[in-house]
């Protein structure tokens, strides 16, 4: 099914029937995870003699989940991430559609550290609100990995002052962090995009733990940024893309 959407100096029509997933689910005691803690935790309620769980004779499934969204699976971000001010990611959005681009990224070596820089972007269009960006190398195994302790690779400071200077209100990206892992609490990316010490973007996040296969190829797309209604700095999200016709 075709729809045709309105951008501010365009339209785009997309095919709804051929959506493309690139968020990770949080999972029970399994799954990606981060930040030194223990992995999500999903068990069935017991309570007065009901039991939530229907293969032990209780009449429905009936679980707590306990997990921590910048820890677990795909999640987004608003500028409450760091702020004193209560922030939600629930109020960042008034939309949930917009041009996105993707790129996969070889990041430098830079001592011991893996890092993206504005180079790695030299081929953006215009009219883009979001950037993907798809880590290389890309293999399967970042569905389940647990990064505490790695110092994955991380976005340099210029490179997010680029993406703000350019428009960009979405960044997208396969990693637990757009920040080096260990930087004594710096969060240089984090601020730079979100302008932390000037004019402040409330309307501007950052998604996290997403995965984009191999199948799904560098360009434009429509995405479809859903995001749980949750009222903190963080949610799980759903980025769903769709290919331009």
């Amino acid at each position: 099914m075709q729809t045709t959407i309105q951008l501010k100096h365009e339209k785009v029509t997309i095919d709804l029937s051929q959506p493309i997933d690139i968020s990770l689910a949080v999972q029970d005691n399994a799954g990606v995870g981060a930040w030194y803690i223990d992995q999500p935790q999903i068990k069935h309620v017991e309570v007065d003699g009901y039991v939530g769980n229907v293969k032990l004779g209780g009449s429905t499934n009936f679980n707590n989940v306990h997990f921590n969204p910048h820890s677990h699976g795909t999640h987004t971000e608003c500028i409450g991430h760091i702020t004193e001010q209560f922030y939600s990611v629930n109020k960042a959005l008034d939309k949930t559609f917009f041009k996105a681009q993707i790129f996969s990224v070889e990041p430098d070596k830079q001592g011991e550290d893996q890092v993206i820089t504005p180079q790695h972007f030299q081929d953006l269009k215009s009219g883009v609100e979001a950037i993907i960006i798809r880590t290389l190398p890309n293999g399967e195994q970042k569905n389940s990995k647990n990064y505490s302790n790695t110092n994955p690779p991380y976005i340099l400071e210029e490179t997010m002052i680029r993406f703000r200077e350019s428009g960009i209100k979405h960044i997208l990206i396969d990693l637990p962090s757009v920040d080096k892992e260990k930087d004594n609490g710096a969060l240089l990316a984090h601020k730079a995009f979100w302008d932390f010490n000037g004019d402040q973007r409330l309307d501007a996040t950052i998604t996290e733990f997403i995965y984009v296969p191999d199948t799904v190829g560098d360009g434009l797309y429509m995405i479809d940024l859903q995001v749980a209604p949750l009222e903190n700095d963080a949610a799980p999200s759903r980025p769903i893309l769709y290919k331009i016709l």
